[in-house]
């Protein structure tokens, strides 16, 4: 590990990961194209060089929640790829969207006229998907609601000022792959695509998947899947599979170097509160990452919980149980409350560990019980959370270092 002085941890993405899981994706889903979901700052990954490395794997769309992030994308990738954003207030700059050739997604009446608004002003015509929201209860237009706003979409698209392109809509349960929602949903959205169609809508592309079902349901996945977490190499399916079962790899490590290591006699409090008390004379460590970094303060340990696992002494091909010996690596649990800016190892008597050596919070693996070193569904279960949450909440302050080539050359 190699850090700036002033940044005693980093977060390592590697590109090529990215790139792979774009690939396995494909496989997955041979009938329908990719989209690559960068919203969130790529799933907290970096969007620029995530975005890229996804279009190296095949990726040919690019998705992102909010119009200032679709409009980062479409500068970093040029006209390379299709790009969709979703989510927004009235007032959004369509416009600006349309003329950087960004398509957009209808989820209300209302904004059909603004989308439309926009188009004028831009002086082209924009590219629409309408929402449906099939049974998620969250945004997107009501079944019933559906043939009055396809009138209206006739309307403005006879004008020229849209273009109907899409229909999509989102799972509840998708990673629950036999609940009877999801076949409920299906079979909402079909009548959705059925009621577009009467109306005289040529549907470009259908869309409903998400990473879960991308990987789960063959038969969700239409004309395109909007793989989000899956991308970064993480199972959206943990009670399934680990992320190697899908032909995934975690894309990002997280790993410090200790701060302080010290000896402390039996009985010693440690961290906020005492929540954990040393039972021998031991050594402790302190990792210079908190909450205020993003490390979840609820994977507290001791009598708080199990404490989030971090790696130390050694990589993930070197792995053993903890206690088996001097310098052999082992995973540890954070003893007692996670702070804003450490958390606290008891590295065990004999540590040998000494300030400036690496430590692991999470990477490439398949988690503890398959590989014996944590991963960030890890974290996400001494938590109480997902590995979404995990990755996508690491704050500004650790830095991004990426490994790999894919796609550095369009950089």
């Amino acid at each position: 590990m190699s850090t700036a002085p002033d940044h005693p941890a980093r977060a390592v993405v590697d590109l090529d990961a990215i790139r792979d899981n774009v690939r396995a994706l494909r496989t997955a889903a041979p009938t329908a194209q990719v989209m690559a979901v960068v919203k969130a700052d790529a799933y907290g990954h970096g969007l620029a060089p995530a975005a890229r490395a996804a279009l190296a794997g095949g990726a040919t769309w690019l998705g992102a929640a909010h119009a200032a992030e679709a409009l980062a994308v479409r500068a970093v990738v040029g006209p390379e790829a299709r790009v969709l954003t979703w989510l927004y207030a009235p007032g959004a700059p369509f416009a600006d969207l349309i003329r950087d050739d960004v398509d957009i997604a209808v989820a209300g009446a209302w904004a059909l006229d603004e989308v439309a608004d926009g188009a004028r002003a831009a002086g082209r015509t924009a590219r629409v998907h309408l929402k449906v929201d099939t049974g998620l209860g969250r945004n997107g237009i009501m079944p019933e609601d559906l043939p009055a706003v396809l009138d209206r979409a006739a309307a403005l698209q006879a004008s020229g000022s849209l273009a109907i392109v899409g229909l999509m809509s989102h799972y509840a349960l998708a990673d629950e792959p036999d609940h009877p929602s999801v076949k409920m949903q299906t079979h909402a959205f079909e009548d959705a695509i059925r009621t577009a169609e009467a109306a005289g809508m040529p549907i470009e592309v259908r869309h409903i998947a998400n990473s879960a079902a991308t990987l789960t349901n063959p038969a969700a996945h239409y004309d395109l899947v909007r793989a989000g977490i899956a991308v970064y190499g993480l199972s959206p399916v943990p009670h399934l599979g680990a992320p190697g079962d899908y032909g995934l790899r975690p894309a990002m490590t997280l790993e410090a170097r200790l701060a302080t290591v010290k000896r402390v006699p039996a009985g010693h409090g440690v961290s906020y509160g005492h929540f954990y008390t040393t039972t021998q004379d031991t050594v402790l460590g302190v990792v210079p990452l908190g909450y205020g970094d993003g490390i979840p303060r609820h994977a507290s340990g001791g009598t708080l919980g199990p404490g989030g696992p971090v790696l130390v002494g050694g990589g993930v091909d070197d792995v053993a149980a903890p206690d088996t010996g001097l310098g052999t690596a082992r995973v540890l649990r954070v003893a007692g409350r996670v702070c804003m800016d450490q958390v606290i190892l008891d590295l065990g008597p004999y540590a040998p560990e000494q300030a400036g050596d690496v430590v692991t919070l999470f990477g490439a693996s398949d988690g503890l019980a398959r590989a014996g070193a944590p991963n960030a569904e890890d974290w996400a279960q001494a938590a109480g959370t997902i590995s979404y949450e995990i990755v996508t909440r690491l704050g500004a302050r650790v830095p991004r270092v990426y490994a790999g080539t894919a796609g550095r050359e369009t950089a």
